[in-house]
Order: C-alpha cells, then sequence, then structure tokens
C-alpha cells in the first residue's frame, strides 16, 4: 500500500473555489467513511482548514487511488468534477509526506510559520481515529508531522518569518500603525467561539481593546470564552455576550470585528454593514477569517468600511519571510522525510522477520521433541541443555542475516527483500499476515493515547 493525498489550497485554487468547496465536519465525515468504502483506499484522512482541503488515503493502485479520491472530493465539496480537476494537486508516497510535513512546519501556510495548522493537524488525526479510518499508516504519518511541525518552531525562528493569521489580519487593519498603538481603547465585537474566533479575542485583548463582545449561536461557548477573557490570570478586559441575532445591531457601537464561524452563509451581509457605517462617525474594521466567508465581500465597496478577508490576506502576505530560517526548517523536512521512509520500510519487513524467527522456533521445538522420543533416558537438565543449545545455533545462524535484511529493506527500493525473504524461506504468507494485524492493532491503541 502506498500514501497518496489529492488536495487544493490557497496556491492552488482561487478563494472563490475554496470557498464553494469547503466541508463542514459532518461532510467530512461522510467523505472519510465513502473514502473507506472506495476500493482503492484502505485508511483515510482529511485534514480541512480555512484555506486547504486535503484527504489522504492509503491507497494499492496510484492511478485508480487519484480518480477516486478527486470523485470523492468534487461529490462532497458540491464543486463539480470537471471544475475543481485544475485545482488540484496530487502527492505520492515520499512526495505526500513531505507536502504533509511541510504543513506542518508553516511552510505552506498563507502566512508563513504560522502555528495554528499543528492544532488542525491534530483535530485532523483525531477524527480519523475516532471514525477507525486511521490506520497504522496515518497514525503514524500525521503523529510524526506533529513533533516535526514543533521541532521547527522550536529549533528555528521561523515563527519570526511569520505570525498567525489573526495577528496578520489585525496588521493589515491597522495599515502600517502598531496593532497596540490602533486598538488601544477600541470596542471589538467577536463573531463565533471556536478555536480561531478564541485566539482572535485573546490577542484583541493583549493588544489593549477596551472592551469585547462575543456573539455565538451557542451561548454557553460564548460565555465560557469571555470568563476565560475576564480572568485576572488571562487578559483582564471587560467582556460580555450577546445574542447571534444581536450582532448586526452591535456593528454600530464596535471599532473593529472579528468574525470566524463555521456558517455555510453569510453571518454580515452588505446592506447591514452599509446601514451601520452610515450611523458611525468612524471607520469600522472587518476581519473575516472563515472559509466559507462570514462578511459580503461587498463590503470592500462600501464607504467608512475596511474590509480584511481571506482573499486580501493572500494578496498581502506575498513580503518574503526570513529566508535563513525558511531554509534551516527545509533541511529539518528533508531529514524527517528520509527518516520517515527508512522506518516505514523498516516496519515493512519486520513482520516477515518475525515470522522467518516463529518458523525457526517452531522447528526447534519438533526436533527438540522428536530427540526426546529418540532418547527417553535424558534428565530435565540434559534436555534443557541440549534444546537451549539448538536455540543459540539458530539465533546466530538468523542473526546477521535478518540484521542485514531490515537494514537492506530501510533503504530506497528496499521493499523487496521481504518478498525475497518469503520466498526462500517458504513463509506461510497468513502467518506473516497475522503478526501484521497484531502489531496493527497494538499501533492503534498505542496510538490513541497519544493524541
Amino acid at each position: 500500500m502506498s500514501l497518496l493525498v489529492v488536495g487544493l489550497s490557497h496556491r492552488s485554487a482561487p478563494v472563490s473555489v475554496l470557498e464553494r468547496a469547503s466541508l463542514a465536519a459532518d461532510a467530512q465525515t461522510k467523505l472519510l467513511q465513502d473514502t473507506l468504502a472506495a476500493e482503492p483506499a484502505v485508511e483515510a484522512a482529511v485534514l480541512a482548514t480555512c484555506n486547504r482541503i486535503e484527504l489522504y488515503a492509503d491507497v494499492d493502485k496510484f492511478h485508480a487511488g487519484v480518480a477516486e479520491l478527486s470523485t470523492l472530493l468534487a461529490r462532497h465539496s458540491g464543486v463539480g468534477l470537471e471544475e475543481l480537476t485544475p485545482y488540484l494537486y496530487v502527492h505520492y508516497e515520499d512526495r505526500a509526506v513531505h507536502h504533509l510535513f511541510s504543513v506542518a512546519c508553516g511552510l505552506d501556510s498563507m502566512v508563513v510559520g504560522e502555528g495554528q495548522v499543528l492544532g488542525q493537524i491534530k483535530d485532523a488525526l483525531a477524527v480519523g481515529q475516532e471514525l477507525h479510518t486511521a490506520g497504522r499508516l496515518l497514525n503514524d504519518l500525521f503523529q510524526q508531522a506533529l513533533r516535526v511541525g514543533k521541532r521547527a518552531h522550536s529549533e528555528t525562528g521561523i515563527d519570526r518569518a511569520g505570525q498567525s493569521l489573526v495577528t496578520f489580519g489585525l496588521e493589515q487593519l491597522a495599515a502600517g500603525t502598531p496593532v497596540e498603538a490602533w486598538a488601544k481603547g477600541k470596542r471589538a465585537l467577536v463573531i463565533g467561539a471556536g478555536s480561531m474566533s478564541s485566539l482572535a479575542a485573546a490577542t484583541l485583548a493583549r493588544a489593549g481593546v477596551a472592551e469585547i463582545v462575543v456573539a455565538n449561536r451557542t451561548p454557553s461557548r460564548a460565555e465560557r470564552l469571555v470568563e476565560i477573557l475576564r480572568e485576572p490570570g488571562g487578559a483582564g478586559v471587560d467582556a460580555s455576550t450577546v445574542e447571534m441575532t444581536a450582532a448586526g445591531a452591535e456593528l454600530a457601537c464596535a471599532d473593529v470585528v472579528v468574525s470566524c464561524t463555521g456558517s455555510t452563509g453569510l453571518v454580515l451581509g452588505a446592506d447591514v454593514i452599509a446601514t451601520a457605517a452610515e450611523a458611525r462617525s468612524s471607520e469600522l474594521a472587518l476581519l473575516d477569517l472563515a472559509m466559507p466567508r462570514d462578511i459580503d465581500a461587498a463590503a470592500h465597496r462600501l464607504g467608512g468600511v475596511r474590509l480584511v478577508d481571506i482573499e486580501s490576506l493572500a494578496e498581502a502576505s506575498a513580503d518574503a519571510p526570513m529566508a535563513a530560517d525558511v531554509d534551516q526548517v527545509r533541511r529539518i523536512v528533508s531529514d524527517e522525510v528520509a527518516a520517515f521512509g527508512a522506518a516505514q520500510r523498516a516496519a515493512h519487513i519486520t513482520p516477515t522477520v518475525v515470522a522467518l524467527r516463529t518458523m525457526a522456533a517452531d522447528v526447534v521445538a519438533g526436533e527438540v521433541a522428536r530427540l526426546e522420543g529418540r532418547l527417553p533416558g535424558l534428565d530435565d537438565k540434559q534436555r534443557a541443555e541440549i534444546a537451549q543449545t539448538v536455540r543459540r545455533v539458530v539465533d546466530k545462524l538468523l542473526h546477521a542475516p535478518t540484521v542485514r535484511i531490515k537494514q537492506l529493506a530501510s533503504e530506497p527500493g528496499g521493499a523487496g527483500y521481504a518478498d525475497a525473504l518469503r520466498t526462500l524461506f517458504d513463509l506461510d504468507p497468513e502467518t506473516v499476515a497475522s503478526v501484521s494485524r497484531a502489531d496493527l492493532n497494538d499501533a492503534d491503541v498505542k496510538n490513541r493515547g497519544r493524541v
């Protein structure tokens, strides 16, 4: 089986297509289930962020896998396959690993170096585990991606090369003024109470806004966010909640609005924004971090309104980041991809080696039993010494070949050594398969405890 990823992102598709192709949580679940039901795939995971949708799968046929995954993405996104295909990218085997590790390090983000994608990768793995669509390969891959991402952020200055999407968006709203000076004393409206909205609220509080109002469809989540913002150990800012239906009315007295909900339709229409802008004496600053967008793009044309959304962020993030840090992260990614590939190839031969040693142990046991039948006069100590001697001889004969074949199998192109070993020793395929299933079950239990 081989790793395949088919997806689209801000690098390959315009925002208008990404917006339409975005997947709600229930759609992601159905996509995973249908991918596993498809013939070419035995494992699947979906990585969906505000600017990317990627379907990862362990497939046995490349061309059939690409065709099936592309069709499934089109079907569940609601974008026709013919329209979607020009924007899709495909990565296979080591290139797929390299792609995910680069994403985890923030190298493929709209704002280079942002770390929020690590949480999204973790969520993607958790969903795959919960739905039992992520097996040994994807568990190993996503766990390693998280470690690589953390390593990149701890060992390099990639964090300085870019900021989180929230901070970058606020900088665009501030238009050259330091965010702290621009935000000081302002009244902020935060629409949504998920991870991105919570981060926006915390960032605004640290920047010095005077008040934050939170609107969310689930009042309890909004109230919990407000409690955190009010805590002295947290931001300690004046915070309150309003009903989601009151968000439009709040525009008249809010100076800055950040919206990031999971809504599939507009949260703030252009007419509502225009009415609020007419009643104000100062500019209304809007930051839309949602995909699909929460705020009507027509607001760009309204007087007294400044709107920054995913599309304008993509255009503004072309500034070159710190080249030395990016190069260092790229080296980390390359090293980790090589190490991951070697580990996977070595793991592929392990069931065959275990099956070989199991067969050898069975031969030793059979021969010792036969010897005991022919020499019934042996006492327990003699039988034990003979059995131990035979086992030592077999172990010494197998030691060098098995060590060497693991080394060879870990190198590129080493997958054929497992087949050669099975052929040379006439190993029972079912025995090898049973070892593989046992390893998979053990890995599944172990990995579930690590997310």
